[in-house]
């Protein structure tokens, strides 16, 4: 064990407080479970201090931000532990090891925060090149241990910090992206799926890459030999690349970002199969009520929106636009066609968003079988105690001719 070079101060539950969902594996507490004194509200955002049950039994070492709803995250069980460079290693080279038993190349979801003992922080590593997004105001302060601590543990030459995002600012964190170490001269080309895929680790959307949908690509292409495909909200074209490399006979992607776009033509460009992908820039749901005036029909279509329902005070709002997507994709598939709807919303659980899409179908005069039910890839660990880790769903649709 690392020697203590400082003494944590303390913070306490709140008598009423049930400490047994943190001893059974609950990684936070809430600002109503905590005693907020004066010296608790003047610690700094991301200050490590001891937590302590009500009868002042030792529960573990936590990170604290006074100012959030999560007040504290739980770090380490062991009271005595020193949260510092060598700590951080430690968990990485854990959630590195069963990583690579996992990919036979270096190209995945490294640390999964709090499903990695390393909470409100992400870590995708792409070959020699690393980006970790620190989401809480810990591993923000501590930004400097973790590029080193990951440095060390990967040995990746190029470390890209990204701070952008919905989860910095409830922390009340600054948005800023800068490579902390080497240098990178354009996207990354990543191998997946039979496919190769571009990532910008510098402007992309979060990290450059959504790794959790790989297993869900690799499912759509076993329904895309001879298909059409229709990719919407397609990003770099994770699924139509996918589908591409199994043998579609054509592909489109909808999204409105134009450097997505380009990521998805340079990826079917280096893969060989820039001839059978397009691309159409706008509204998701602008495009696809252009798509069916035109009459057009496609014999996959994928829709892989972002997160409609973030939390639960919009989830009735999104539960409605799950359901207008679904409505409208069902008609641009061709009869005894496949149609995969996907959510990212932690918010709208399985029943919930299942029975959105089902409405939706319905509503587009279609009718259909569920044949799978996909979810994120294993290198994205679910906390079992805690239900925000498991938000990817899958849902493929076969569709009555």
């Amino acid at each position: 064990m690392t020697e203590r070079t400082e003494t944590y101060p303390t913070i306490r539950l709140r008598p009423k407080a049930d400490a047994r969902a943190l001893r059974h594996g609950f990684p936070w507490v809430y600002a109503d479970e905590l005693v907020t004194d004066r010296r608790t509200k003047a610690l700094a955002p991301g200050s490590i201090a001891r937590l302590e049950d009500a009868e002042r039994r030792p529960l573990g070492i936590v990170a604290v931000t006074p100012a959030s709803r999560i007040i504290a995250r739980m770090l380490d069980r062991d009271p005595e532990a020193v949260i510092d460079r060598a700590w951080c290693a430690a968990r990485i080279a854990r959630a590195q090891e069963m990583r690579a038993r996992l990919h036979e190349a270096p190209f995945y979801r490294l640390v999964h925060a709090e499903a990695d003992g390393l909470p409100g922080l992400v870590i995708d590593r792409f070959g020699a090149a690393c980006v970790f997004q620190p989401n809480a105001a810990w591993a923000d302060r501590m930004s400097a241990d973790l590029a080193a601590a990951l440095a060390d543990v990967t040995g990746c030459t190029s470390i890209v910090k990204n701070g952008t995002g919905r989860a910095r600012a409830l922390e009340g964190l600054p948005e800023e992206t800068e490579v902390v170490l080497g240098a990178l001269d354009g996207p990354v080309p990543v191998p997946m799926n039979g496919a190769t895929y571009m990532a910008d680790l510098l402007g992309g959307q979060k990290t450059g890459l959504f790794y959790d949908q790989r297993p869900n690509h690799a499912f759509a292409a076993r329904l895309a030999s001879g298909a059409r495909v229709l990719d919407v909200f397609s990003h770099v074209g994770g699924f139509a690349l996918a589908a591409l490399a199994a043998g579609a006979t054509s592909a489109t992607c909808i999204d409105g970002s134009a450097p997505a776009l380009e990521l998805a033509q340079a990826g079917a460009r280096t893969s060989g199969m820039a001839d059978r992908l397009t691309t159409r820039k706008g509204d998701a749901f602008a495009e696809m009520e252009a798509l069916a005036a035109e009459g057009a029909l496609f014999d996959l279509v994928i829709c892989d929106p972002p997160a409609f329902a973030p939390s639960k005070q919009v989830l009735d709002a999104g539960l409605r636009a799950y359901e207008r997507v679904a409505r409208l994709a069902a008609g641009l598939v061709a009869p005894g066609g496949y149609l995969v709807l996907c959510s990212c919303s932690h918010a709208a659980d399985l029943t919930r968003f299942r029975n959105a899409s089902a409405r939706g179908i319905g509503r587009g005069g279609r009718r259909a079988q569920l044949l799978h039910t996909g979810f994120a890839g294993p290198d994205h660990p679910m906390l079992p105690q805690l239900a925000e880790s498991g938000y990817l769903k899958a849902l493929f649709f076969r569709l009555a001719p």
